[in-house]
Protein backbone atom coordinates (compact mmCIF):
# COMPACT_ATOMS: atom_id res chain seq x y z
CA UNK A 1 0.00 0.00 0.00
CA UNK A 2 1.39 3.39 -0.97
CA UNK A 3 1.72 6.08 1.67
CA UNK A 4 -0.98 8.10 -0.07
CA UNK A 5 -3.42 5.19 0.09
CA UNK A 6 -2.84 4.94 3.83
CA UNK A 7 -4.59 8.30 4.17
CA UNK A 8 -7.74 6.95 2.51
CA UNK A 9 -10.85 6.63 4.68
CA UNK A 10 -13.01 4.91 2.06
CA UNK A 11 -15.87 2.98 3.62
CA UNK A 12 -15.36 4.33 7.12
CA UNK A 13 -17.89 6.13 9.30
CA UNK A 14 -16.93 9.11 11.44
CA UNK A 15 -18.68 11.16 14.11
CA UNK A 16 -17.52 14.75 14.62
CA UNK A 17 -19.07 16.76 17.44
CA UNK A 18 -19.40 20.47 16.76
CA UNK A 19 -18.99 19.69 13.07
CA UNK A 20 -21.20 22.45 11.75
CA UNK A 21 -18.64 25.22 11.76
CA UNK A 22 -15.13 26.26 12.72
CA UNK A 23 -12.48 23.66 13.40
CA UNK A 24 -15.06 20.90 13.63
CA UNK A 25 -16.33 21.59 10.13
CA UNK A 26 -12.83 21.71 8.65
CA UNK A 27 -11.95 18.37 10.23
CA UNK A 28 -15.23 16.83 9.08
CA UNK A 29 -14.72 18.10 5.55
CA UNK A 30 -11.22 16.61 5.45
CA UNK A 31 -12.48 13.20 6.56
CA UNK A 32 -15.27 13.32 3.98
CA UNK A 33 -12.85 14.28 1.20
CA UNK A 34 -10.74 11.28 2.19
CA UNK A 35 -13.76 9.00 1.69
CA UNK A 36 -15.45 8.73 5.08
CA UNK A 37 -19.16 9.11 5.69
CA UNK A 38 -19.27 11.79 8.39
CA UNK A 39 -22.00 12.37 10.95
CA UNK A 40 -21.92 16.03 12.00
CA UNK A 41 -23.35 17.05 15.34
CA UNK A 42 -24.22 20.42 16.85
CA UNK A 43 -27.07 22.20 18.58
CA UNK A 44 -28.39 24.09 15.54
CA UNK A 45 -29.99 22.04 12.76
CA UNK A 46 -29.76 24.87 10.22
CA UNK A 47 -26.00 25.23 10.69
CA UNK A 48 -25.53 21.49 10.30
CA UNK A 49 -27.65 21.40 7.14
CA UNK A 50 -25.45 24.09 5.58
CA UNK A 51 -22.34 22.11 6.50
CA UNK A 52 -23.75 18.93 4.97
CA UNK A 53 -24.54 20.85 1.78
CA UNK A 54 -21.02 22.33 1.66
CA UNK A 55 -19.47 18.88 2.03
CA UNK A 56 -21.75 17.50 -0.69
CA UNK A 57 -20.49 20.18 -3.11
CA UNK A 58 -17.00 18.67 -2.86
CA UNK A 59 -18.33 15.15 -3.42
CA UNK A 60 -18.23 14.15 0.25
CA UNK A 61 -20.83 12.16 2.16
CA UNK A 62 -22.24 13.40 5.45
CA UNK A 63 -25.37 13.67 7.54
CA UNK A 64 -26.54 15.81 10.45
CA UNK A 65 -27.49 14.81 13.98
CA UNK A 66 -28.59 17.83 15.98
CA UNK A 67 -28.19 17.54 19.76
CA UNK A 68 -26.42 19.21 22.67
CA UNK A 69 -23.42 17.19 23.86
CA UNK A 70 -24.25 18.26 27.42
CA UNK A 71 -27.26 15.95 27.09
CA UNK A 72 -25.42 12.68 27.76
CA UNK A 73 -28.45 10.50 26.99
CA UNK A 74 -28.93 12.20 23.62
CA UNK A 75 -25.30 11.54 22.75
CA UNK A 76 -25.60 7.88 23.63
CA UNK A 77 -28.72 7.67 21.44
CA UNK A 78 -26.87 9.17 18.47
CA UNK A 79 -24.05 6.63 18.78
CA UNK A 80 -26.59 3.82 19.04
CA UNK A 81 -28.37 5.11 15.94
CA UNK A 82 -25.10 5.21 13.99
CA UNK A 83 -24.47 1.61 14.97
CA UNK A 84 -27.96 0.61 13.87
CA UNK A 85 -27.86 2.53 10.59
CA UNK A 86 -24.27 1.99 9.48
CA UNK A 87 -23.27 -1.12 11.48
CA UNK A 88 -19.99 0.54 12.36
CA UNK A 89 -18.28 3.61 13.77
CA UNK A 90 -14.61 3.93 12.87
CA UNK A 91 -13.67 7.47 13.91
CA UNK A 92 -14.81 9.74 16.72
CA UNK A 93 -13.65 13.35 17.03
CA UNK A 94 -14.69 14.97 20.30
CA UNK A 95 -14.41 18.58 19.24
CA UNK A 96 -17.04 20.52 21.21
CA UNK A 97 -15.76 22.84 23.91
CA UNK A 98 -17.49 25.65 25.80
CA UNK A 99 -15.49 28.45 27.40
CA UNK A 100 -16.39 31.04 30.00
CA UNK A 101 -13.60 33.52 30.73
CA UNK A 102 -14.21 34.56 34.33
CA UNK A 103 -12.27 34.35 37.60
CA UNK A 104 -12.95 31.14 39.50
CA UNK A 105 -14.62 33.05 42.36
CA UNK A 106 -17.26 34.30 39.90
CA UNK A 107 -18.53 30.75 39.23
CA UNK A 108 -21.02 28.88 41.33
CA UNK A 109 -20.86 25.08 41.53
CA UNK A 110 -23.66 24.56 39.02
CA UNK A 111 -21.90 26.68 36.39
CA UNK A 112 -18.67 24.75 36.90
CA UNK A 113 -20.46 21.42 36.55
CA UNK A 114 -22.25 22.60 33.39
CA UNK A 115 -18.94 23.46 31.74
CA UNK A 116 -17.32 20.20 32.82
CA UNK A 117 -20.32 18.27 31.50
CA UNK A 118 -20.01 19.93 28.09
CA UNK A 119 -16.24 19.93 27.80
CA UNK A 120 -15.30 16.63 29.45
CA UNK A 121 -18.11 14.34 30.57
CA UNK A 122 -19.66 14.32 27.10
CA UNK A 123 -16.35 13.18 25.61
CA UNK A 124 -15.97 10.43 28.21
CA UNK A 125 -19.45 9.09 27.45
CA UNK A 126 -19.15 9.26 23.66
CA UNK A 127 -15.67 7.72 23.73
CA UNK A 128 -16.83 4.84 25.90
CA UNK A 129 -19.71 3.94 23.60
CA UNK A 130 -17.76 4.48 20.37
CA UNK A 131 -14.77 2.48 21.61
CA UNK A 132 -16.94 -0.55 22.33
CA UNK A 133 -18.19 -0.53 18.72
CA UNK A 134 -14.64 -0.13 17.42
CA UNK A 135 -13.40 -2.90 19.71
CA UNK A 136 -15.75 -5.37 18.06
CA UNK A 137 -14.25 -4.61 14.64
CA UNK A 138 -10.66 -4.56 15.88
CA UNK A 139 -10.02 -1.08 14.51
CA UNK A 140 -10.86 2.49 15.44
CA UNK A 141 -9.66 6.04 15.96
CA UNK A 142 -10.56 8.14 18.99
CA UNK A 143 -9.51 11.78 18.62
CA UNK A 144 -10.05 14.56 21.14
CA UNK A 145 -9.59 18.27 20.53
CA UNK A 146 -7.92 19.63 23.63
CA UNK A 147 -6.03 22.94 23.71
CA UNK A 148 -2.60 24.32 24.46
CA UNK A 149 -4.42 26.03 27.33
CA UNK A 150 -4.54 22.62 29.02
CA UNK A 151 -0.83 23.08 29.78
CA UNK A 152 -0.87 26.84 30.27
CA UNK A 153 -2.86 29.28 32.35
CA UNK A 154 -3.98 32.87 32.51
CA UNK A 155 -6.03 34.92 34.99
CA UNK A 156 -9.77 34.84 34.57
CA UNK A 157 -9.93 31.53 32.70
CA UNK A 158 -9.96 28.84 35.36
CA UNK A 159 -12.44 26.11 34.38
CA UNK A 160 -11.64 25.59 30.68
CA UNK A 161 -8.00 24.52 31.24
CA UNK A 162 -9.15 22.04 33.88
CA UNK A 163 -11.51 20.38 31.40
CA UNK A 164 -8.90 20.34 28.64
CA UNK A 165 -6.30 18.78 30.91
CA UNK A 166 -8.93 16.19 31.78
CA UNK A 167 -9.32 15.47 28.07
CA UNK A 168 -5.60 14.78 27.83
CA UNK A 169 -5.88 12.31 30.68
CA UNK A 170 -8.85 10.69 28.97
CA UNK A 171 -6.96 10.30 25.71
CA UNK A 172 -4.03 8.60 27.41
CA UNK A 173 -6.25 6.31 29.45
CA UNK A 174 -8.19 5.24 26.36
CA UNK A 175 -4.92 4.62 24.51
CA UNK A 176 -3.90 2.11 27.16
CA UNK A 177 -7.32 0.53 27.65
CA UNK A 178 -8.22 -0.02 24.00
CA UNK A 179 -4.88 -0.21 22.20
CA UNK A 180 -4.80 -4.01 22.34
CA UNK A 181 -8.06 -4.05 20.36
CA UNK A 182 -6.69 -2.00 17.47
CA UNK A 183 -8.25 1.25 18.70
CA UNK A 184 -5.90 4.21 18.99
CA UNK A 185 -6.57 7.35 21.02
CA UNK A 186 -4.89 10.68 20.37
CA UNK A 187 -5.52 14.40 20.74
CA UNK A 188 -5.06 17.61 18.80
CA UNK A 189 -4.15 20.69 20.84
CA UNK A 190 -4.92 23.83 18.82
CA UNK A 191 -3.51 27.24 19.54
CA UNK A 192 -4.96 30.54 18.33
CA UNK A 193 -7.33 29.92 15.41
CA UNK A 194 -9.42 32.56 13.66
CA UNK A 195 -12.73 30.71 13.80
CA UNK A 196 -16.18 32.27 13.81
CA UNK A 197 -16.26 31.99 17.59
CA UNK A 198 -12.97 33.86 17.89
CA UNK A 199 -13.78 36.48 15.24
CA UNK A 200 -13.90 39.41 17.66
CA UNK A 201 -10.54 38.43 19.15
CA UNK A 202 -8.76 37.55 15.91
CA UNK A 203 -9.79 40.86 14.34
CA UNK A 204 -8.80 42.92 17.38
CA UNK A 205 -5.61 44.93 16.63
CA UNK A 206 -4.22 44.18 20.09
CA UNK A 207 -4.72 40.44 19.62
CA UNK A 208 -3.22 40.57 16.13
CA UNK A 209 -0.18 42.22 17.66
CA UNK A 210 -0.18 39.61 20.45
CA UNK A 211 -0.07 36.81 17.88
CA UNK A 212 2.84 38.47 16.12
CA UNK A 213 4.75 38.58 19.40
CA UNK A 214 3.88 35.15 20.76
CA UNK A 215 3.42 32.90 17.72
CA UNK A 216 6.63 32.18 15.77
CA UNK A 217 4.60 32.19 12.54
CA UNK A 218 3.41 35.64 13.62
CA UNK A 219 -0.29 35.15 12.92
CA UNK A 220 -3.50 33.42 13.93
CA UNK A 221 -4.13 29.98 12.46
CA UNK A 222 -6.62 29.54 9.64
CA UNK A 223 -9.38 27.00 10.45
CA UNK A 224 -8.50 24.79 7.49
CA UNK A 225 -5.00 24.37 8.91
CA UNK A 226 -6.36 21.92 11.49
CA UNK A 227 -7.58 19.50 8.81
CA UNK A 228 -4.29 17.73 8.08
CA UNK A 229 -3.73 16.81 11.71
CA UNK A 230 -7.21 15.30 11.98
CA UNK A 231 -6.88 13.33 8.76
CA UNK A 232 -3.49 11.97 9.79
CA UNK A 233 -4.67 10.76 13.19
CA UNK A 234 -7.85 9.29 11.69
CA UNK A 235 -6.01 7.36 8.98
CA UNK A 236 -3.89 4.22 8.74
CA UNK A 237 -0.89 6.50 8.29
CA UNK A 238 -1.08 6.98 12.08
CA UNK A 239 -1.53 3.28 12.90
CA UNK A 240 1.30 3.27 15.48
CA UNK A 241 0.52 6.66 17.00
CA UNK A 242 -1.29 6.14 20.29
CA UNK A 243 -1.65 8.29 23.41
CA UNK A 244 -0.14 11.33 21.68
CA UNK A 245 -1.12 15.01 21.82
CA UNK A 246 -0.39 16.69 18.49
CA UNK A 247 0.05 20.43 19.04
CA UNK A 248 -1.07 22.68 16.18
CA UNK A 249 -0.29 26.21 17.34
CA UNK A 250 2.29 27.73 15.00
CA UNK A 251 4.94 27.20 17.67
CA UNK A 252 3.29 29.35 20.35
CA UNK A 253 3.69 26.82 23.17
CA UNK A 254 7.45 26.43 22.67
CA UNK A 255 8.36 30.11 22.47
CA UNK A 256 10.03 31.72 25.47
Amino acid sequence: MSIFNRFSLDGRVALVTGGGRGLGFEMARALAEAGAHVVLTGRTAGTLDKAVAAIAKTGGKSEAAAFDVADIDAGRAVVADIRKTHSRLDILINNVGARDRRPLAAFDDREILDLIRTDLLSAISLSRDAAEIMKERGHGRLIAVTSIIGDMAMPGDAVYPVAKQGMTGLVRSLAVEYGAFGVTSNAIAPGMFATETNAALSENPDMIAFARRRVPLERWGRPEEIAGAALFLASDAASFVNGHVLTVDGGMSVRM
